[in-house]
């Protein structure tokens, strides 16, 4: 494969990530979430297909990983970026067991306990994300704006999580957090997914 090759698997691997996450999200766990014992007893599939969702943007983030060491190995940090994604598609996918685990529970308080350990692990695996996209960001040559928005990114990845972990009323804030996460990273990371899909492996780029 030529790297514009490996380029455009890289960035439609990141397109198909972030329409997995949506649906697993914003489907799957925010139903669980919002009616736990409705959606377990009446509303398996929502669940099984949104582990399925997670699982396929934890494999396609390796596929990532492989993309873009393939296109910047000549880098000295690019094994250690690919590392950091590939231990948050492990992690991210260790976590899909607690969401299936809830399938056999029949109270509100356990069907939620496991989406706290779900949420704990998917928290954990955001922090190797955003060093990924910390690293991901001094690799990336002759890239306007997009390395600083990913850098932006990576560092609020990291900040969530532990604010997360720290901050006791962190609930308060979750919204705000949220905001500020969200912006750069989206506009960071499809930005990036449509300059790897039009421009990235091209001999100028």
């Amino acid at each position: 494969m030529t790297n514009r090759h490996v380029s455009i698997v890289t960035g439609v691997s990141y397109l198909i990530i972030f329409f997995a996450a949506i649906y697993a999200n914003f489907f799957a766990l925010e139903a669980i979430v919002g009616n736990p014992l409705i959606t377990v007893e009446q509303h398996g599939m929502y669940i099984r297909f949104g582990a399925i969702a997670f699982l396929i943007a934890a494999v396609f983030d390796v596929v990532v990983a492989w993309g873009l060491f393939e296109l910047y190995k000549e880098h000295v940090l690019s094994r250690l970026s690919a590392y950091f994604r590939i231990m948050h598609a492990t992690i991210m996918g260790a976590a899909v067991f607690a969401l299936l685990m809830t399938l056999s529970l029949r109270t509100e308080a356990d069907i939620l306990n496991q989406v706290t350990i779900f949420n704990t692990l998917w928290l954990i695996g955001l922090f190797f994300f955003g060093a990924h996209l910390m690293v991901l960001s001094t690799i990336l040559k002759n890239i306007r704006i997009i390395p600083v928005l990913l850098l932006i990114a990576g560092a609020l990845y990291m900040a969530d999580t532990i604010a997360h972990f720290v901050l006791p009323n962190y609930d308060a804030y979750a919204s705000i957090f949220l905001l500020i996460v969200a912006t750069p990273a989206i506009l960071g990371e499809m930005s990036f997914a449509l300059w790897l899909l039009f421009k990235g492996g091209k001999k100028a780029a």
